[in-house]
């Protein structure tokens, strides 16, 4: 289970360098895929109970696009967690959802990412990165439940060849 205490350093207001760095920066636009997670994960965030809970809608949405969603449905990723995520939510260690300024973090972050590489837009393995940044092991959580780990996730997506994603801009 996940321990939440990654979540509440994220929620502590992130991390002021990657606001500054973000804020002085080019905006770099979103792929079509990742603008369709972004777009699915944000609505569905309004419905969350807990960190662990939007952990889990973002996987949900991530599962389908891109070369996010190729390397999940090749390990067998499936829509539902193998376990009831129900009781996530009851845990004493679950942390409060962090909606929208998670969001706004998860997009600033992601950007970081494609910056770093050079891309001209931010793809669904820049998410899936930044959300390994903004909610840590609600993520690994939200992975395991449905037989997946990190680690297997980020073999996967080194192995994908780099012209694999063709985003174009929006």
């Amino acid at each position: 289970m996940a321990d939440g205490v990654g979540v509440r350093r994220a929620q502590a207001g992130g991390d002021a360098a990657d606001r500054r760095s973000m804020e002085a920066s080019t905006h770099i636009p979103l792929s079509e895929d990742a603008a369709l997670v972004a777009a699915l994960a944000g609505t569905a965030m309004a419905f969350s109970h807990c960190a662990e809970d939007e952990a889990e809608r973002w996987i949900r949405a991530l599962r389908l696009q891109g070369q996010v969603g190729c390397v999940l449905q090749a390990l067998g990723v499936g829509e539902a967690a193998l376990e009831t995520t129900g009781h996530l939510c009851e845990q004493p260690e679950s942390a409060p959802p962090l909606g929208q300024d998670a969001l706004d973090r998860t997009m600033r972050v992601a950007e970081r990412h494609a910056a770093d590489r050079g891309a001209e837009t931010v793809a669904t393995p820049d998410l899936l990165a930044a959300l390994f940044d903004v909610y840590g092991d609600a993520m690994d959580h939200a992975l395991s439940v449905r037989g997946a780990s990190r680690g297997e996730v980020l073999e996967r997506l080194a192995e994908l060849d780099d012209d694999f994603e063709r985003p174009s801009r929006l």
